[in-house]
């Protein structure tokens, strides 16, 4: 590759969640753009078998919800980008019959995680003066629907904190920004949600031509490689046939 197809050579990013989905379509976008990476994600197997795919890469089986091991492992990196990736839904039960136990652990990843990864991260940044923290957000942190209460309060969550590091930090040279999607295919996320019952999952996208992993990546290299006085805060992507969390138009099976 040219210099000019990789604008991001020489900078270091961090993609946690990266063993699937989003986070592993983001890693080999930032790649073939020259980042050098870390990989961080919960399953060791995966996670490593990404990183002997793509040149500068490292792995890091981590669960971002494991405040000392973040802070241990991540603390004396020195990143350039950060993606908080990382997340997770499980199940679609309402509010009064959810199960605590689960809300615990999509809270844990969902907004601990990325409190955490950005503590561990952000002050490097900042005493260097420059910088890049994208939250891999999603819709479902702007409109709520039924079934979604604990993930919704998740992700709009997420979008509190872009907000509130936009302000705490104006004039540092760090650039925030979130990218929101609606629904993504091809990602294990429905999967989990679910628990892997497959009719159910596939009937979420039976119909409608979503979202793809490639899709949220290519956004966020557009991201990254605006002029520096330039900030891409807020990206919402939707599938041409999803108009909101719950309207979502399919064609006749």
């Amino acid at each position: 590759m040219s210099l000019s197809s990789t604008p991001l050579l020489g900078r270091r990013a961090l993609i946690t969640g990266a063993s699937a989905g989003i986070g592993r379509a983001c890693a080999r976008a930032l790649s073939q753009a020259g980042a050098e990476l870390v990989l961080v994600a919960r399953r060791a197997e995966r996670v490593e078998a990404l990183a002997r795919e793509l040149p500068r890469a490292r792995a890091l089986a981590l669960d971002v919800a494991d405040a000392p091991a973040v802070a241990r492992e991540l603390g004396t990196l020195e990143i350039d980008i950060l993606v908080n990736n990382a997340g997770l839904a499980l199940g679609i039960d309402k509010l009064s019959v959810g199960d605590p136990a689960e809300w615990k652990r999509v809270l844990d990843t969902n907004i601990l995680g990325v409190l955490q990864v950005t503590r561990a991260v952000l002050p490097g940044m900042l005493a260097r003066g420059r910088g890049e923290v994208v939250m891999v957000g999603s819709v479902a942190g702007r409109q709520v629907y039924p079934g979604g209460g604990v993930y919704c309060a998740s992700k709009h969550a997420v979008r509190a904190l872009y907000e509130a590091l936009r302000l705490e930090h104006v004039g540092s040279g760090v650039r925030f920004a979130t990218i929101d999607p609606g629904m993504v295919s091809n990602t294990e996320f429905s999967q989990v949600r679910l628990r892997g019952d497959s009719e159910r999952v596939r009937a979420v996208y039976q119909g409608v031509d979503p979202l793809q992993p490639e899709d949220v990546a290519e956004a966020l290299v557009w991201v990254l490689t605006r002029p520096a006085h330039v900030n891409v805060g807020e990206l919402v992507l939707w599938a041409s046939a999803q108009a909101s969390t719950s309207s979502v138009h399919r064609r006749p099976s």
